[in-house]
């Protein structure tokens, strides 16, 4: 029993240690998103960093058209890296996980 305790610490150790790379590579994952016309892009990391915003000339003469269209696209962009970011972290958790019963429902 001893030993079962001390192999399932271990496990965890080495998928605390996973997850830490996991998330320091978010960091290299970069996802673009643009508005739905094209005039404003959005480079963002896995990590909800934003990295790159290119805006198209004509969004810069109205100022409240340039501004919803950097909170719409800006929040696409957010929610994008948000479900890579989740995915990522739950697919490592899950590798080292036991294998509880019930427990494969937490990760779907």
């Amino acid at each position: 029993m001893f030993g079962d305790m001390m192999g399932m610490m271990g496990k965890l150790k080495e998928t605390q240690q996973k997850v830490e790379a996991t998330k320091k590579r978010m960091d290299t994952v970069t996802l673009n998103e643009n508005s739905n016309d094209n005039l404003l892009k959005v480079t963002i990391t896995a990590n909800r960093q934003l990295k790159h915003i290119a805006i198209d000339d004509t969004l810069l003469a109205d100022k409240e058209q340039l501004e919803d269209y950097l909170i719409l696209t800006i929040n696409k962009a957010i929610e994008q890296a948000s479900k890579v970011n989740e995915a990522e972290l739950a697919a490592v958790a899950k590798e080292g996980m036991p294998n509880i019963p019930g427990m494969d429902s937490l990760f779907k």
